[in-house]
């Protein structure tokens, strides 16, 4: 079956259904990743999107029940060069065309998705539509299909992506982190667990005071998806919140809002970073590390007020702020994913850091 990828700029393209059939409607956006595709599907971060993949064979080891970062596919569509048919792997369950059918995901092969990327770069990230209903000859179809491509926005990524009530992972752990789900990553919790620590998933729109009724040794600020500066009820309890002492370790959207509730700003990017293989250079050791990330936004490093705190990290590609350790508050941020699977592990150390910090904090050393 016949798909049409449809772009804000009146560019149609032309592939294969994979996935579900139907009309879809998102932002469409590119990632790099050679690997870790059922992570990138289910990574609320792209609540809203349409993901194309740069790397041109995905699925060719499969799908499984394991590797899920949260319980759904949250994407709007997916665009690859070639979706493997017959994937090749111990662990592999099914094949992602099965995979996005389950999921009810639209997707379509057979785009030429280097153009595609190129596209996306010199004019940024636009909206667009996948369709196997709506044919490029239906005129009168196509041109309403292009208003309600134009008019879409991305609303309530937060509040829509965020678990709705508490939960506990590793209750017998000795170390209690409280994690403030903005639309978080699984493996977050997978990587404090593995700490020793107990896990208190809370809501987006929990308050300091429900915070502090937990009592936790420590909170953690997860990533998510949308514009930063649309979650204000959520910076002015994190305000609250960061202000009792609480030792804190912010990942990508916790990064971003933890800035704003620091009296920073941040901005829309071009097009983002999103893969596997972004460079960021750490101010404290001269280190250069290649990370993970997954965001449209950015913080605007110098607009942080000098009393609360300095960027500790840049990116070596572009220069936009990767970290802010801050001085006013015990807590620390980064922009990109040092929990990801898959992706490179090279910044897994920072649970550690954060860990160090919660101890000291007990024993009253900081």
């Amino acid at each position: 079956m016949n798909a049409y990828l449809y772009l804000a700029n009146g560019m149609v393209l032309t592939g294969q259904s994979v996935g579900a059939a139907g009309t879809t409607i998102g932002e469409v956006v590119f990632t790099t990743g050679m690997v870790g595709f059922q992570e990138t599907l289910t990574d609320p971060s792209y609540y809203g999107q349409i993901i194309t993949q740069t790397y041109p064979l995905i699925g060719n080891y499969g799908m499984n029940s394991q590797d899920y970062e949260s319980d759904r596919v949250w994407c709007r569509g997916y665009i690859v060069r070639e979706a493997c048919a017959h994937p090749s792997n111990w662990r592999c369950e099914t094949t992602l065309d099965q995979f996005l059918k389950d999921q009810n995901v639209i997707g379509i092969q057979g785009v030429d998705t280097r153009f595609l990327t190129r596209t996306i770069r010199e004019s940024g990230v636009m909206n667009g539509a996948i369709s196997t209903e709506i044919q490029p000859e239906d005129k009168a179809a196509v041109a309403e299909l292009m208003e309600e491509i134009k008019a879409y926005t991305i609303v309530d990524a937060v509040k829509t992506t965020t678990c709705k009530e508490p939960r506990v992972y590793n209750p017998e752990g000795d170390i209690h982190v409280a994690l403030l789900d903005l639309g978080c990553k699984e493996n977050i919790v997978r990587c404090l667990v593995k700490r020793g620590c107990k896990v208190t998933v809370v809501p987006s729109f929990t308050t300091a005071e429900q915070l502090a009724e937990l009592n936790p040794d420590g909170l953690m600020l997860s990533n998510g998806p949308g514009d930063p500066e649309e979650n204000v009820e959520v910076i002015a309890e994190l305000k609250k919140m960061l202000g009792t002492g609480i030792p804190a370790f912010g990942i990508c959207m916790g990064h971003q809002v933890t800035a704003l509730a620091a009296g920073a700003s941040t901005v829309k990017m071009k097009y983002g970073h999103r893969g596997a293989n972004q460079p960021v250079t750490d101010f404290a050791t001269g280190r250069t590390f290649i990370t993970s990330q997954n965001h449209g936004y950015a913080v605007k490093g110098d607009t942080l007020p000098a009393e609360m705190g300095k960027m500790s990290a840049i990116n070596a590609n572009d220069h936009t702020c990767e970290g802010v350790d801050y001085t006013a508050w015990n807590c620390f941020t980064v922009q990109f994913h040092p929990e990801a699977n898959g992706g490179p592990k090279d910044t897994e150390f920072l649970f550690d850091r954060f860990i160090d910090r919660i101890k000291a904090a007990k024993k009253g050393e900081c």
